[in-house]
């Protein structure tokens, strides 16, 4: 476990919830030449961000292996830098959920004033997570939700139901009314309440213009594993108009297997919004045309929250004197069109 010292220096949206970057400040628009999220990470410029107590946070997620868990944790580490008022204890990423409550465990017993938490397994580290909230520290779940609403104070989340509606929504207008055509899908962990939150999303919206997923696999967020589901439906479906991958990092396996199966007949969606996939809409040289924003300064925002909480301060942009007990990003569409408003903000696959 590592601890970072504090130091100072210094969308068309889909879903019911604005944007909470907005309100936290986490993010800008600055530029950056290697698609680094942290680079995006800052202050909002508030009399929030003024120092106040030290504040100890613990922090804990699943292992970085694959670019947008890489750039979760890259981003936490960043925000926390902004404020030397807090002290972050980081974890070693685990997809060991054994592992991971041991981490929370000992968090608890270091007495942290915070801990912000994205669990492998929401329902795994429910328990841990409201132990914690028992003995007086707060918690921020990030990203997948625990079973109880008692076990966190407050949940950062992606829009993932917003994801689907947004891809679908993208198929619905590109297809401009023309019927029969045929749509597939490569999901992620189909395990995870997220990935069926995609889903449900995605073929909500496609029902909207007269369409339904027709060939459907499941990978599991890796380039292997889509390399490996992508190749499956291929040979599954000779005829494809649109394929809709959730996710961008395991969309590098994806796109090997469209090469290596020699096929361009359709238009790609991709999803989370790698730098990668990005630049990819923009040379508009491939089949990717677009991505839906799943935010990888999830876990920073929770940063940000668990500070303001513990140090009984409000959201400044808001009237109410409480933190929200949720916040949900947004999950914009990225086109051609659009590309260079987000690029700079985007991870590296």
């Amino acid at each position: 476990m590592s601890t970072i010292r504090p130091r100072r220096r210094g969308l068309a949206v889909i879903g019911a919830f604005a944007t909470a970057t907005l309100l936290l400040g986490a993010c800008t628009n600055s530029s950056s030449d290697d698609g680094d999220t942290s680079d995006a990470i800052g202050k909002s410029n508030t009399d929030n961000d003024k120092s106040g107590d030290k504040v100890v946070i613990g922090f804990s997620a699943p292992a970085a292996d694959h670019g947008w868990m890489g750039s979760i944790t890259k981003s936490a580490v960043a925000q926390a830098k902004e404020y030397d008022d807090v002290e972050l204890k980081v974890a070693e990423g685990t997809n060991d959920v054994n592992l991971q409550i041991s981490q929370v465990e000992t968090f608890i017993n270091d007495k942290v004033d915070a801990i912000v938490l994205l669990p492998f397994d929401g329902a795994a580290m429910t328990s841990v997570a409201r132990k914690a909230m028992d003995a007086g520290i707060t918690v921020i779940n990030v990203d997948r939700e625990f079973d109880s609403p008692f076990a966190a104070r407050s949940t950062v989340l992606g829009d993932n139901y917003g994801m689907g509606v947004s891809a679908g929504t993208f198929v619905c207008e590109d297809a401009a009314g023309k019927k029969g055509l045929k749509v597939a899908e490569i999901a992620g962990i189909d395990s995870l309440p997220l990935t069926q939150e995609r889903s449900k999303g995605f073929s909500d919206a496609l029902k909207s213009c007269g369409l339904k997923v027709d060939n459907r696999v499941a990978a599991e967020f890796t380039v292997e594993s889509g390399e490996k589901q992508a190749a499956n439906l291929l040979q599954a479906a000779p005829k494809i108009d649109y394929l809709w991958n959730h996710d961008d990092d395991q969309g590098v396996g994806v796109l090997a297997a469209i090469k290596n199966a020699n096929r361009d007949e359709f238009t790609m969606i991709g999803g989370a919004g790698s730098a990668d996939v990005m630049e990819a809409i923009k040379a508009d040289n491939s089949v990717l045309k677009a991505t839906v924003i799943y935010p990888s300064t999830q876990a920073a925002d929770g940063v940000k929250l668990a500070r303001l909480l513990v140090q009984g301060k409000s959201m400044s942009d808001l009237a109410e004197i409480e933190v929200p007990r949720q916040l949900k990003l947004a999950a914009p569409i990225v086109t051609k069109d659009n590309v260079d408003t987000y690029l700079p903000s985007a991870f590296r696959s």
